[in-house]
């Protein structure tokens, strides 16, 4: 008897900005105009007055780059929860790469005391921006309920956003949450099978195998094994396992490739060398039955 394909939808769980422009009066420009010459020498040590000035007058973009200095150390010493004081000032004013920074803070208790509920506050204000990174991470927080409760509508709603945007995670999340029929969102493979198309064309592992298991039973698109076979040796010759065992049972059963003793004790071989118990099983029994030849590379 043949072995079977393994299927199931893999799981992956799952990550900077831009400028913000307004108006600032005169003398507060000039400081600001300072710093910035300053740090672009990287004379940082001089770069500190000028710009701690802009910034307690209200100059966002000097907020946030004060903050960079104390983050880094650069031209003061070091203090990381001066930085987060510095960066929320900005963040305040609706300054998105002080936000995505001060997001990440809060995620990482970076300088500030760890909270996921500040994180996902300050990364849903940059998403709602434009903000792919911080829409990818917004949907990964609503996924797993980290800061927020957890809401897979909202997930997708965020996951499109940025695959919209062409994040390839982004994409992956979106479909896999289609494939899935998380709470709140009807399953639907044909969105599915889209999604993991947009991310496997830019070479997401993870998503090549999904997209081969969807062609392979029909879920999504018509039952095609020559494209199961494409997608699968796609995530195949990129290491993954599953994919391997199941390039073994194509060329094993002749579905969407050849029949080829040789290819079958190849993939099975590598997929046993990952520790693939099945795979392990399959390649003895090729050996077995006389069926397998030298493996090739």
């Amino acid at each position: 008897m043949g072995s079977e394909m393994k299927g199931g939808v893999m799981r992956f769980l799952a990550v900077l900005g831009f400028l913000w422009v307004f108006f600032v009066p005169p003398a507060m420009a000039d400081d600001y105009e300072d710093a910035v010459r300053f740090i672009e020498g990287r004379n940082y040590a001089l770069a500190v007055a000028p710009l701690s000035r802009a910034a307690r007058s209200g100059n966002a973009t000097a907020q946030h780059y004060l903050g960079g200095l104390y983050m880094e150390g650069k031209g003061v010493e070091q203090d990381k929860a001066q930085a987060a004081y510095w960066y929320e000032k900005a963040a305040a004013q609706g300054y998105a790469k002080a936000q995505f920074v001060l997001g990440a803070m809060y995620r990482n208790g970076d300088g500030v005391e760890q909270d996921d509920v500040q994180a996902a506050y300050w990364f849903e204000k940059v998403a709602a921006q434009g903000n792919a990174d911080a829409q990818l991470v917004t949907g990964n927080l609503y996924s797993n309920g980290e800061g927020v409760p957890q809401d897979y509508k909202q997930a997708a709603y965020w996951f499109e956003k940025a695959a919209a945007q062409g994040d390839v995670y982004a994409q992956f999340g979106l479909a896999d949450i289609y494939a899935n029929a998380q709470e709140g969102v009807w399953q639907d493979y044909k969105k599915a099978a889209y999604w993991f198309e947009k991310a496997a064309a830019q070479g997401n592992i993870l998503a090549q195998f999904n997209l081969g298991d969807l062609y392979a039973n029909g879920l999504g698109v018509s039952q095609d094994y020559k494209q199961a076979a494409y997608w699968f040796e796609k995530a195949a010759t990129q290491g993954n396992a599953d994919a391997q065992f199941n390039m073994a049972v194509l060329y094993e059963k002749g579905e969407g490739v050849e029949r080829d003793d040789t290819r079958v004790a190849y993939w099975f071989g590598q997929a046993a060398t990952q520790g693939d118990v099945e795979a392990q099983l399959g390649l003895d029994k090729s050996y077995a039955n006389g069926q397998a030849v030298l493996q090739q590379d």
